[in-house]
């Protein structure tokens, strides 16, 4: 998609794609030999999650994230954006008022209107070059509205925040008193940056235990999200019982087998790896702030604590958001994703992948001073 889509959908193959979040890196050694010597077993039948994709589960939760997690608490499921709109469909009724955080991954919002519910939006508030959460917003937010269900980005995308424990302590507050459902979305939660930790919202409180859903993967990690390898994590009982229930009536909890090993393999023999990859990413993080403090400082990258994914703050250079994409795009040849997409709140912005090699890097952002100067 990151490449061959940008040619169908823009009509050029002269970009440089910096988008879709997948990177550039083979996967981990680990999983593509497991997955060769699955494919040479040569029957590929009907299939179910073994104890050992559980258990690679847990114990990578334990010891990435110190959550622990119980085998019955997991669930395969066919995507995290997928799984947010069960659970959208299961735990709320067309009308339903659902809570976003923009700017934010875009689905939330696309998934939320096209079932027919309404979004509520809760804007985070930028300072001093970062997001925090407006709590007070969110309280008159939901004394307004009768709200059912508030969708959290954890760590943030596009903006890269790992939220604090107290900050998620705090929503997780709210949300219960409120009766609200939390449904978080872990995906980067593995790829926290060094020298920070990711912390699992189910893991702040009781109250956020009891009342949230959480959804994980090995897919932006290990650079397998072809895979469709997700998973829910979800103590509450009643909670589980009512989401698992939609599923299984849909068929929709059965995992391809290929997803089944894969992420075994990765959460088994991919730690070492993985700590390289974020050496790596920090690297190219670096790199891109240095380059564009000197070359060009009208913009102003927001350094993310957690992923590959760097949202730049382009309002120094003065243009429109169409004038805006029109320089990278058209003038520096280079596909990013539009800050609007996320919403209004990303205007003036625009998300830069930077899970590729360093050289890939560097190019664009020639490309982009040269634009720039022109």
């Amino acid at each position: 998609m990151k490449f061959d889509a940008v040619a169908e959908r823009l009509g050029r193959n002269d970009f440089i794609p910096l988008w879709v979040a997948d990177m550039d890196f083979l996967s981990p050694p680990c999983v593509i030999e497991a997955l060769k010597k699955r494919v040479e077993h040569g029957i590929f039948g009907y299939t179910f999650p073994s104890p050992g994709y559980y258990r690679s589960i847990i114990d990578w939760l334990q010891k990435r994230h110190h959550l622990t997690v119980k085998k019955e608490y997991v669930t395969f499921v066919p995507g995290v954006v997928k799984g947010i709109a069960f659970a959208i469909d299961e735990f709320t009724q067309k009308g339903d008022n659902v809570i976003i955080q923009p700017p934010v991954y875009h689905p939330f919002r696309i998934v939320t209107e096209g079932l027919e519910r309404q979004v509520i939006n809760n804007p985070l508030v930028l300072e001093k070059g970062r997001y925090r959460m407006d709590v007070d917003g969110l309280k008159k937010a939901v004394a307004e509205n009768d709200c059912r269900v508030l969708i959290l980005c954890n760590p943030h995308n596009p903006g890269g925040r790992i939220w604090s424990p107290e900050e998620l302590a705090v929503i997780a507050e709210i949300c219960y008193d409120k009766g609200i459902l939390v449904i978080s979305d872990e995906i980067h939660a593995d790829l926290a940056l060094p020298g920070y930790r990711h912390t699992p919202f189910v893991s702040v409180s009781e109250k956020a235990a009891q009342n949230s859903i959480t959804f994980m993967a090995p897919s932006k990690t290990f650079n397998i999200a072809g895979m469709v390898s997700s998973f829910a994590v979800i103590p509450n009982a009643d909670i589980r019982k009512r989401y698992v229930g939609y599923l299984e009536k849909r068929e929709l909890n059965q995992g391809d087998l290929f997803a089944y090993t894969a992420t075994q393999a990765a959460y088994e023999g991919g730690e070492e790896w993985l700590g390289e990859l974020l050496k790596y990413i920090q690297g190219n993080i670096d790199f891109v702030s240095d380059f564009l403090a000197t070359h060009i400082p009208q913009i102003k990258p927001m350094v993310p604590e957690a992923s590959f994914l760097v949202w730049l703050d382009c309002r120094g250079l003065g243009l429109s958001q169409k004038e805006l994409v029109h320089l990278f795009r058209d003038k520096a040849h280079l596909v990013l994703n539009d800050g609007t997409m996320f919403g209004k709140e990303g205007e003036g912005f625009m998300r830069m992948n930077v899970g590729s090699p360093r050289a890939v890097i560097e190019k664009a952002l020639i490309n982009l001073k040269n634009a720039v100067n022109e």
